[in-house]
């Protein structure tokens, strides 16, 4: 049993981080129908700039602070220089187009920081706690403690916000929304700026645990797409439904299997999801978005 916790809490942490990051493929997919593959990349940053800044003198709040201004900063770059220019163009070029993006960032970050591995000291020690048996690090439940702290914010954004309900209702009709006064392009643009925060939040509650590098991105991107699809691509609350489960199958079949599968489940998650159930858990039938 104490085993089992011990895999479960693990699974829970790591699909906490794919969960945000899923979440910031569901914002910039419902806004503007683009599948960002530079969202690992706001993972990235938000690590290494806050790494870089600690180690600079810079006091760790306002490190992480600068850490998510600088991927939103990013993030509306993106929008603004190579996602806004080629609206209207087909899907496969705006994926091509992130996926390009993803590749300049990782070049920059390794010329402006370094290519080793970096950490930074657990928010709340390093001493773990017992819990059921299970050795339970205090970062750890930062991380689900954050990761739902986010996702609620979140939800009282786009619901209680005039610019969160412009941004369902882009979402839900662009054309429609243009006709009663939104500007879409601004809206767009939000959600990347918003998702770029997110991903840059759950970088920074990631490296006291899994360390981070300039290329740790790539595999975090695929990662959390695996959960934006097993959950529903498009819905939010099967992005985060998606991450937990990614996570505790890593977690799971790591421990019971083989350490050697584990960066392999996202990909079987993917096959899985476009072979069996292409529409996710909780996607609706019959959305033509894919």
């Amino acid at each position: 049993m104490a085993e089992f916790l011990q895999f479960a809490f693990s699974g829970l942490t790591v699909g906490a981080i794919y969960a945000l990051v899923a979440l910031g493929f569901t914002l910039i997919y419902n806004a503007s129908d683009v599948i960002n593959f530079a969202q690992g990349e706001f993972v990235m940053l938000g690590g290494m700039v806050t790494v870089f800044a600690v180690a600079a003198g810079v006091p760790l709040p306002l490190a992480a602070l600068l850490a998510v201004a600088v991927a939103v900063a990013v993030g509306v770059t993106l929008h603004r220089l190579a996602i806004e220019p080629a609206r209207g163009a087909s899907a496969v070029t705006l994926i091509i187009i992130t996926i390009g993006a993803s590749i300049l960032l990782r070049g920059v970050a390794a010329v402006v920081f370094d290519k080793g591995f970096h950490s930074l000291p657990a928010f709340a020690g390093s001493e773990p706690w017992q819990i059921g048996g299970a050795a339970v690090l205090p970062q750890s439940l930062i991380v689900l403690v954050g990761a739902g702290a986010i996702v609620a914010m979140l939800w009282v954004f786009l619901t209680g916000t005039m610019l969160g309900k412009a941004l369902i209702a882009t979402s839900a009709n662009r054309l429609a929304a243009r006709l009663v006064g939104i500007n879409t392009g601004a809206i767009v643009g939000l959600s990347f700026a918003v998702s770029a925060a997110i991903g840059a939040i759950g970088g920074i509650l990631m490296t006291p645990i899994t360390l981070t590098s300039y290329d740790v991105g790539t595999l975090l991107a695929l990662k959390g797409f695996a959960a934006a699809m097993l959950g529903g691509m498009g819905n939010p609350i099967g992005a985060v439904l998606g991450g937990l489960l990614v996570g505790l199958l890593e977690s799971f079949g790591a421990g019971y299997l083989s350490s050697q599968y584990k960066d392999a489940i996202a990909f079987l998650v993917i096959l899985a999801v476009l072979f069996v159930m292409p529409h996710g858990l909780v996607g609706r039938a019959g959305v033509e978005r894919v």
